[in-house]
């Protein structure tokens, strides 16, 4: 059994993160093909809202991997009410951010236990357990970092300004991760690097989820020292993100003439080592070989738990 980190952020990122824990025993794989499972979550999209701190994205993977995330939008959790949110509304509070009623419940205990003086990984630690998960689900530091993204339209605004409320329809033109100079890489993270096999990163959108873990300071050198594959999994699908802005920050902020693979392996070179594209992308894969990539083509969409778990199974096979 090999022992596995990925990095994940948002619903692509989760949809993998099921099929790696899926691969474990905790996941039900008979046999196992992973030992350890430790996850590490994006916190930059972090909120305080009606006094509670929310957690979209660990929530997501919370959710997600617990088995009670809502299949339709991929967040949230599944047949979740929002009597609370309506009645906020009542009082006239500008609620634009969807919150359920058993969503607000982890919102509230988190909020709870990091006021008793826990760290963030504690109080994740703990909501984990609380669901049953048997992988580390670790945020990737305890301090509080934001992502403020840059607009033409509306100057610099949070990310769920951006996201949610704003509909990412805004132009990109830069991003900054306030706080994360004062961040610090958990020794939770340590520990889970000293003995990992591979790393993967998840088909997470690169600027949005992937660079605000990366930017507290000394995650990429404790990710290169692990001395281990280190392998990108294309959010980009014949020139398309599956899921939210990520093709569109790629051709304004980024720079790019159009969204692709390609685009995304040139994030990442000179770091990571292997690359995974969709079938539909294999013509790019010379090009991203070229870049120092060894690279796997297979088909990367999942819509069911098949296939996350197959493809999972792929990336573990070829570059584990």
């Amino acid at each position: 059994m090999k022992n596995v980190v990925a990095l994940a952020g948002g619903v692509g990122g989760a949809k993998l993160a099921l099929g790696l824990y899926h691969l474990t025993e905790g996941g039900a794989s008979q046999p196992p093909l992973i030992g350890d499972l430790s996850i590490f979550g994006n916190t930059g999209d972090d909120l305080e809202m009606f006094g509670v701190r929310i957690c979209p994205d660990l929530d997501t993977l919370l959710y997600t991997l617990s088995g009670i995330v809502n299949p339709a939008t991929g967040w949230g959790i599944d047949g979740d009410t929002t009597a609370t949110l309506e009645m906020l509304k009542r009082y006239g509070e500008n609620a634009w951010f969807w919150l359920g009623d058993q969503d607000f419940a982890t919102h509230l205990l988190r909020t709870q236990l990091l006021r008793s003086g826990q760290t963030l990984t504690e109080v994740t630690a703990h909501l984990r357990a609380g669901l049953g998960l048997s992988c580390q689900l670790l945020p990737m530091c305890n301090e509080d970092v934001r992502t403020l993204v840059q607009t033409d339209e509306a100057g610099e605004i949070s990310f769920q300004e951006y996201f949610v409320h704003r509909r990412a329809q805004d132009t990109v033109k830069g991003l900054r991760f306030a706080g994360a100079e004062a961040a610090n890489v958990t020794p939770e993270v340590i520990k889970a690097l000293a003995f990992t096999d591979l790393i993967v990163l998840c088909p997470s959108n690169p600027y949005l989820s992937i660079w605000p873990i990366l930017a507290v300071p000394g995650m990429r050198e404790v990710l290169s020292g692990a001395d281990v594959p280190i392998v990108v999994v294309s959010p980009i699908v014949g020139g398309m993100a599956l899921k939210g802005p990520a093709a569109a920050i790629m051709q304004t902020f980024g720079g790019e003439k159009e969204a692709s693979a390609l685009g995304v392996a040139k994030l990442y070179a000179g770091w990571a080592s292997g690359f995974v594209l969709d079938s539909q992308d294999a013509a790019q894969s010379a090009e991203i070989e070229a870049l120092g990539f060894k690279t796997l083509i297979t088909n990367t969409v999942m819509r069911t738990l098949e296939d996350k778990t197959r493809l999972a199974a792929e990336i573990l096979e070829y570059f584990g």
